[in-house]
């Protein structure tokens, strides 16, 4: 009798956590959009921490770097951290997590539901960086 296959993982979901008057992130949201072209199979989004601070409850008050990125598989946080606003290392953190090299075993953030409960309410909306 053939193995069933391995379990399907859920999708990637690639969050963009700034402020619409960061410099920085005003620059990074063309790479962003560029690797999120390159990944399809994962969700992009750009999510704005004031325009969505009670959506995303009293832990987003603490981001004080960006830009700053979530990557989640499904609900669970794989990693939360300021990145180098570069196309190049935003693209090798999907590459792990697609490879299961990130494993987000170090994080512990409350924010993991309620940015993938938001990334999910704000897909197609205008504004919110999604992959075509």
């Amino acid at each position: 009798m053939p193995a069933a296959p391995p379990p399907h993982p859920e999708p990637l979901t690639v969050a963009c956590l700034c402020a619409g008057w960061c410099v920085a992130c005003q620059g990074y949201a063309a790479p962003f959009a560029q690797v999120a072209r390159t990944y399809p199979d994962a969700h992009f989004v750009w999510i704005d921490i004031e325009d969505h601070s009670d959506a995303l409850g009293d832990e987003a008050l603490d981001i004080e770097n960006f830009p700053t990125v979530m990557v989640l598989q499904g609900r669970r946080a794989l990693f939360l951290g300021t990145v180098m606003p570069h196309a190049g290392t935003l693209e090798r953190m999907v590459q792990a997590a697609q490879a299961g090299s990130l494993d987000g075993a170090t994080v512990r953030t409350a924010m993991a539901g309620p940015v993938a409960d938001l990334a999910a309410t704000l897909r197609g909306v205008q504004g919110v960086v999604t992959a075509p």
